[in-house]
């Protein structure tokens, strides 16, 4: 991070970037490091609020384009954005490339957080297709929201932290290569379970209905449903709750979901007290959308739009829908015949403590039979868990599950305990290994609450689960 005390006079005043002007900085000289002057040259605004100015800039000593947040600082407090920007590295997850402070002549303090830049926002990208009177094509809004709630995912799993202002003018584009990073961490928070925390954020097309209903006690479910009135969007070309105003918010909810229940009242803020609604029906889910809208789109936006919390769908579900199974598909590439970005780049290493050499034997035979696919192996001796295994074969779904029973219960009309029962008989009498294709890679540690972040390398030791989990090509 930049020396807090090597600032050069400001050359941005509160009122915007001034383009031309040059800001220096230096950064370095911690743990040993060589110190640096780092110098930027103001150039274009790309955003204002409140909170202050986003503008672009480019770094005059490397070429590079860099995103400046300039916010007001009060010297009193840290910044919660900063300390959580720090803490957080994933690649659906906008990257702090360092920050520094600047002042003003009337001695205010600026804080300044300089970003990877990326040119575009999901705002931009659904006016565009608005304007020209077009739909979004759905494999974008597959890659999109999929990155989306990938990046939640993290967020929420292992970084601890809740968005509180999801929105498609806080998630980015790269027109080039279609990924995705969400970005504005100004009202982000980390929840903390029976802690009191604010119920007017999130801006109010994308506002859950508990923060409407004045819950000061809510979760990451919260992003969940922002998340769900993306998804919409992107699916409409415009906003699927257009409310005016709080009250006017919570209408249009009701005008598609209906009048919420009491238990779905207390659900959403056991307080709240006032049930004086009209009794309004649901619209069907299928009259929402137009006519050739996919059921597996459909589907996933009405387990994100929940009244009730604990019902919505998490980030990783969202991930294993089958509304993005197009994205898994192994020769999927974009409309205009380039790859994908990377949204499957999991860390693939060892899972547990150690693997012993028939262990290893095993891996290699399955690797083999398998021609590389990444081998879950099930060592003698050790319990397994088999809910974790069976959420797997849910998430993995019709072709692949039939490649993997095909042994145990080629019959797709078979219940689910059966196949399991089915599974763990065949498991414990003949083999100790199954296989499940690489792209399901992040599922098991997600389920097991050790989630191995890209950020992450080496091996992992997470505790005895039962299950080892080897990487693939």
């Amino acid at each position: 991070m930049a020396d807090d005390k090597d600032m050069s006079d400001p050359v941005m005043d509160g009122n915007g970037a001034v383009t031309g002007h040059i800001i220096s900085t230096t950064i370095g000289g911690k743990n040993g490091e060589p110190k640096q002057t780092v110098s930027y040259m103001a150039e274009r605004v790309v955003g204002t609020g409140s909170f202050g100015i986003v503008f672009q800039a480019k770094c005059l000593e490397t070429g590079e384009n860099v995103a400046i947040k300039k916010v007001l600082q009060d010297r009193r407090y840290k910044n919660r954005e900063l300390q959580l920007m720090r803490t957080m590295d994933h690649p659906n997850v906008v990257s702090l490339k360092h920050c520094f402070f600047s002042t003003t002549s009337k001695d205010e303090l600026f804080l300044n957080l300089v970003m990877e830049y990326v040119p575009e926002t999901m705002y931009r990208v659904v006016k565009h297709y608005s304007n020209t009177n077009q739909r979004m094509p759905l494999i974008y809004v597959k890659l999109y929201t999929y990155q989306i709630f990938r990046g939640l995912a993290y967020m929420h799993t292992v970084a601890g932290v809740c968005h509180r202002d999801l929105k498609p003018q806080n998630v980015l584009v790269n027109p080039l290569t279609h990924q995705v990073k969400i970005c504005d961490f100004g009202s982000a928070k980390v929840l903390v379970k029976g802690e009191v925390n604010i119920s007017y954020i999130c801006s109010r097309f994308y506002r859950a209905p508990e923060l409407i209903f004045g819950a000061a006690e809510y979760t990451t479910a919260i992003d969940m449903w922002s998340a769900g009135c993306v998804l919409a969007e992107l699916l409409l070309g415009q906003p699927l709750f257009p409310g005016e105003n709080a009250v006017g918010q919570l209408v249009e909810i009701i005008k598609v979901l209906g009048t919420p229940t009491r238990e779905e009242i207390r659900c959403m803020n056991p307080n709240y007290t006032d049930f004086r609604f009209p009794q309004i029906k649901a619209h069907p889910w299928h009259k929402v959308f137009h006519k050739r809208m996919p059921p597996e789109a459909i589907d996933l936006a009405s387990r994100l739009l929940q009244y009730s919390p604990s019902l919505r769908c998490t980030a990783l579900e969202a991930c294993a829908h089958p509304f993005f199974d197009e994205l898994r598909e192994p020769n999927a590439r974009l409309p205009n015949g380039h790859p994908f970005p990377p949204i499957f780049n999991f860390k693939q290493e060892v899972f547990v403590w150690s693997v012993t050499g028939s262990d290893q034997q095993a891996y290699s035979r399955s690797r083999e039979k398998t021609n590389g696919t990444t081998v879950f192996c099930i060592p003698r001796g050790h319990d397994v868990n088999w809910s974790i295994i069976e959420f797997c074969l849910l998430v993995v779904n019709t072709r692949w599950l039939n490649h993997l029973l095909s042994e145990v219960s080629p019959s797709s009309s078979i219940s689910w305990a059966t196949r399991i029962s089915k599974l763990k008989g065949s498991y414990e009498a003949t083999t100790n290994y199954f296989s499940i294709p690489s792209c399901f890679i992040f599922l098991l540690p997600f389920l097991c609450n050790n989630l191995i972040s890209p950020s992450l390398s080496g091996t992992q030791e997470k505790g005895k689960i039962g299950l080892y989990m080897f990487g693939s090509n």
